[in-house]
């Protein structure tokens, strides 16, 4: 017999799917605080299914779905199963309140069919009038067609559209072939499986964070610097400046790395 929303035996909670897709990531509960900015406090409570320190369930939705991207998980997936199981999205309206709201409203007021009749004869009568007082000048006001081809406006580049913006350079898999010299490209591999990582520019933007599963890679590029956090740095192969980098780091370690421009080994 279960007891009010609580998950069915087959499927762990909110708080177990977080806390098992860490570990299986191998990232510790500071690690993913800081990546994430969720206290370490909460991160423990929302493990352990206590979500009473998240401060309602806006915050709490918002905290599985920030914790669930840093693990790997698919945040829409987990807010849902959070919905059911605590009853976090707000109750649909009754359907005798808008039942009343469609009896209530007023009919339409039928069209004056008399008045509309008649403008429509007053603007015919106009229009005959107007023609046959006009009709004679007709042929001195119609416009000789010039000589040769008419220009085509659609050739022409309209001033008032804007331009299309370049895509954006910061994640491109080309990337790494041109390797330009005036910036620094890193290209990440998944190769002896998965990694959990994180890429920061040089103002500290991040470019992406996530798990990178085996076979999969990720390429960015930044104007001066990009820094890089590995959960499982024996995993990953790293290109840099369109140059491989001897390993990294042994299997399950974490490593924190930066790359500026030129050769990655003499930086």
């Amino acid at each position: 017999m279960s007891i009010g929303n609580s998950p069915p035996e087959d499927r762990p909670s909110v708080g177990q799917a977080i806390q098992k897709a860490r570990i299986d990531a191998q990232l510790t509960v500071d690690e993913v605080s800081a990546t994430t900015r969720v206290r370490v406090p909460i991160v423990h409570a929302i493990e352990q299914d206590d979500f009473s320190r998240c401060g309602g369930d806006v915050y709490a939705r918002g905290h599985v779905r920030t914790l669930a991207k840093a693990v790997g998980l698919d945040p829409d997936e987990l807010v849902a199963q959070y919905d059911a199981e605590h009853g976090g999205r707000p109750a649909p309206t009754p359907a005798a309140a808008l039942f009343e709201a469609e009896r209530i409203r007023p009919e339409p007021s039928r069209p004056n069919w008399t008045a509309a009749m008649v403008a429509a004869i007053v603007a015919v009568v106009g229009f005959v009038g107007f023609t046959l007082f006009s009709g004679g000048d007709e042929q001195a006001r119609t416009p000789v067609a010039q000589d040769g081809p008419s220009p085509d406006p659609a050739g022409e580049p309209d001033p008032a559209k804007p331009a299309e913006p370049d895509p954006d350079p910061s994640v491109s898999e080309s990337a790494i072939a041109a390797a330009p010299a005036d910036k620094v490209t890193v290209k990440l591999v998944a190769e002896d499986g998965k990694s959990w990582f994180s890429a920061e520019a040089h103002n500290g933007r991040l470019l992406e964070e996530g798990v990178l599963q085996d076979g999969d890679s990720r390429t960015f590029t930044d104007d001066k610097r990009i820094d890089l956090v590995l959960g499982n740095a024996g995993a990953v192969t790293l290109f840099v400046n369109g140059k491989e980098v001897d390993k990294v780091g042994e299997v399950g370690q974490v490593q924190r790395v930066s790359y500026t421009k030129g050769d990655p080994e003499q930086g």
